[in-house]
């Protein structure tokens, strides 16, 4: 005890070094330390809490930042709701009282999903015509997924316990004096929140079978009702448009606006029993709902043995953050149970499949037991790799609804594969949008980048291993970067030949032996007008390179003229200008300005505004001489403006994208919506082959991407993959990818997350604004209102990524009002 003693007391007289002892020392010497300060004052020790970690401090010099003695009156808060909500109730045959207590946000955002969804399954009974009719089995089928949904969350969401009854305390007169300060509370003294936080719990969240909490993106909420209510809300409101346009248009026509310009879908002419393209979607959509519950009723089934296993473990002793006790830490170990656990669970729901058949039930009963094996598979295979490859990217909710739409598109291609095989044996072509040219194109583009990623793979896991590693481990760290080429060589090689091969093979096969890219380049000209097409091609690379090439600068600069802070306890210290590097007329400092420490610092006045805009004071410009050195004091100028140019937060510049957006994507959907079908799906693309450039660290281009695109990221994009961008471009591109037969329905998710994102009021007055210009249709403005408010509701209170989920609500709500 005596040696460890003196041990630390030299550790700390002696002051430490950079050197080898410094590298060796241990955390707790380290901790130890007295760390070096510029203002030479007397320092206090770091504090630090039970987990080790070191609280935040006060500036050390009381000299850096000037305080006034005074400290300033305090706003207090004021909470519009509390963090949770509380009740209490009797048991039926019971005295004792028990009381339930639910998180407010997730109450709402829970209660506006599960009306939502119960709205669409009433309206979707009134549409059937018959007792047990196809659709009145759909509507009990969303009916007991909503049930199904309730129960779960009542149960691992409300917490209930006895309500115990306060005693009464004893009010004794005390003789102490009142004290003259305000009685606020340590809550008033805090910034104003919409609702107060209340920490997530643990035993609250669901998670995929296999899956620990550090898989997941951090959030309040895990988002499982997204995931089970969202997809088969889309799916009912693409039935419910099918079933209306059955009714009132005749046979030969087709759901779509007349200005999309596209050859009709392809229908199959066999003995069996033809089919209409109408007809063949309402039956295709009749499958899109029992695939939505179906993957919903998985999606239930994975959270709910998680939690039950993970239960079992309880009695295990303490874990690492982040895991879980009933989960293995070995990967190789983690993947086999999964892959048991998968292949269980499918012959399960095959089992249940079969049963509903023998009882003559209807539910799922638009589901052969082929696609039940397949759906299933796809399903769960796309669970645990999006959570595997998209590290900490996803909540629970959001991949639950991704993994859907990956496995509709899967559905898709393997129907439209099956139809050209067996053209006489199937019935109909089974897809859930009409099977045109552009839905091949859009299923070879997106599953076709996700394929060509996957074939690839072993090149692209190379080409991030040799870049993570540093150059004493390599084997041949000379030849590094000649391996990197190589090995982005092959990639792109390798692109080249599945997408021109494989890909290119089967889009050939489906367009009845026509060559893919020379039908791209002759349907480029069959516009309203042979240029029209053409010229919305110049027009987006035009706005995008003008785009990409601003923000390079603008971030260049900001990085080449960062100032530097000083952290405080509440977060970014002012920023200290120093007139010293000021440069003159002769591109020198000021010999007189030089930094003096006496001289007290002349701070940046933050002015930032709500678009994040931080104006600083500008100091004096230099005085231009006459003569010669025009261009060099011009310069100097330039470097000096640049130095003090308005800087945008992040927020900011995510904005930024939004408004580009619009401007990008409405006059597309205006002028050409086809076109702007296939532009999306080319678009999703090439964001997917950028995304693999950047996480593999690709030669030449991986760093330049990934420097350009680390710019915009905040806190949804914590994980390995970046989403963001293909949130926003979904986003806009799922309301012209559901095809609607509305021209309204088709600027929903640009109006959405370009304009109503800011405020639902914009998005009512632009919606106006195009029917007053005949860009749509007539249409009720206070039914579109009050469905932009629900949509504004469900952003407020909901933790998910809304360029994710808000303009799938508000497309589903405005298909189902008949607005």
């Amino acid at each position: 005890m005596n040696g460890t003693t003196s041990k630390h007391s030299k550790s700390t007289q002696r002051p430490s070094s950079p050197s080898g002892d410094s590298r060796r020392a241990s955390p707790t010497r380290i901790r130890d330390r007295i760390p070096f300060t510029r203002s030479r004052s007397p320092m206090v020790k770091h504090s630090y809490d039970g987990n080790g970690h070191s609280l935040p401090l006060r500036p050390s010099s009381p000299s850096l930042f000037p305080r006034s003695r005074h400290s300033q009156p305090v706003q207090p808060l004021r909470h519009i709701f509390p963090a949770t909500v509380s009740f209490s109730f009797r048991l039926p045959f019971s005295r004792t009282p028990w009381s339930a207590s639910m998180d407010v946000r997730q109450a709402i955002e829970n209660m506006l999903l599960v009306s939502s969804l119960g709205f669409i399954a009433v309206k979707l009974r009134t549409c059937s015509e018959t007792p047990y009719s196809p659709d009145m089995w759909i509507s009990i089928e969303i009916s007991l997924l909503i049930i199904a949904s309730v129960i779960y969350c009542l149960y691992t969401r409300v917490s209930f316990s006895k309500a115990t009854v306060p005693l009464p305390v004893p009010q004794t007169p005390s003789t102490r004096p009142d004290s003259p300060r305000s009685f606020d509370t340590r809550e008033n003294r805090r910034g104003s929140h919409l609702i107060s936080a209340a920490p997530p719990k643990i035993e609250e969240t669901g998670f995929v079978w296999m899956t620990v909490p550090k898989n997941y993106r951090d959030s309040a909420d895990d988002g499982i009702l997204t995931g089970l209510l969202a997809g088969p809300f889309i799916a009912c409101a693409l039935l419910y448009l099918t079933i209306k346009a059955s009714k009132s248009l005749p046979p030969p026509q087709i759901p779509l606006p007349s200005n999309w310009l596209i050859e009709p879908p392809t229908v199959l002419q066999n003995a069996i029993g033809p089919h209409t393209a109408l007809e063949a979607l309402l039956l295709s959509r009749r499958n899109l709902v029992n695939q939505a519950t179906f993957c919903s009723t998985i999606l239930i089934v994975h959270a709910c043995a998680s939690w039950v296993t993970e239960a079992r473990h309880r009695r295990k002793t303490t874990i690492p953050d982040g895991e879980l006790r009933h989960v293995p830490r070995k990967e190789s170990r983690r993947t086999y149970l999964y892959a048991l656990f998968s292949v269980s669970v499918t012959l399960w729901i095959l089992c249940v499949r079969i049963s509903l058949a023998e009882l003559n039930l209807g539910i799922w009963q638009n589901m052969n037991y082929f696609e039940v094996v397949v759906s299933s598979l796809m399903f769960q295979f796309s669970l645990y790799a999006a959570v595997r490859l998209a590290h900490r990217g996803f909540t629970l909710g959001e991949l639950g609804l991704v993994c859907f739409g990956a496995t509709v598109l899967f559905m898709e291609s393997v129907n439209l594969t099956i139809a050209r095989i067996w053209p006489v044996t199937t019935p109909y072509i089974k897809t859930y949008r009409l099977p045109t040219p552009l839905l091949l194109y859009q299923i070879a583009l997106i599953p076709g980048s996700l394929l060509t990623g996957f074939l690839l793979s072993p090149l692209l896991y190379l080409s991030r291993h040799i870049s993570q590693q540093p150059v004493r481990r390599l084997r041949f760290p000379k030849e590094r970067q000649k391996h990197r080429r190589l090995l982005a060589l092959g990639f792109y090689l390798g692109t080249v030949l599945i997408v021109g091969g494989l890909i290119g093979l089967w889009t050939r096969w489906c367009l009845g032996n026509r060559d893919p890219w020379l039908w791209a380049i002759f349907w480029l000209l069959e516009g309203k007008r042979k240029w029209t097409r053409p010229l919305l091609l110049v027009y987006w690379t035009l706005l995008v390179s003008l785009s990409v090439a601003g923000w390079n600068r603008q971030l260049a600069r900001s990085r080449r003229f960062r100032h530097r802070s000083v952290m405080s306890v509440a977060g970014d210290a002012p920023t200290t200008f120093d007139r010293s590097r000021l440069p003159t007329a002769n591109g020198n400092s000021s010999p007189g300005h030089q930094s003096d420490p006496s001289r007290p610092s002349t701070p940046l006045v933050d002015a930032s505004g709500p678009l994040g805009l931080g104006f600083p004071t500008l100091p004096n410009l230099p005085n231009i001489g006459n003569g010669t050195g025009v261009s060099g004091v011009a310069t100097d100028w330039l470097d000096a403006a640049d130095r003090h140019v308005p800087t945008l937060s992040v927020n900011a510049r995510r904005k930024f994208f939004h408004a580009l957006a619009v401007v990008m994507f409405l006059p597309g959907v205006i002028v050409d919506p086809a076109f702007a079908h296939l532009s999306f799906s080319a678009a999703f693309a090439l964001f997917t082959f950028a995304e693999y450039v950047r996480y593999f660290a690709l030669y030449p281009f991986g760093a330049s991407v990934h420097v350009f695109m680390n710019e915009f990221l905040d806190s949804k994009d914590s994980g390995t993959a970046i989403l963001s961008h293909f949130y926003l471009l979904t986003g806009c591109a799922n309301s012209v990818w559901f095809e609607g037969p509305s021209q309204l329905l088709q600027y929903t998710g640009i109006l959405v997350l370009g304009v109503g994102d800011a405020l639902a009021s914009i998005a009512v007055a632009v919606a106006w604004l195009l029917r007053v210009c005949g860009f749509t249709e007539d249409f009720s403005l206070i039914r579109y209102t009050v469905v932009a408010g629900l949509a504004s509701i469900l952003e407020a209170f909901s933790t998910q990524n809304d360029n994710l989920t808000l303009p799938l609500y508000m497309w589903s709500m405005l298909a189902v009002v008949d607005v």
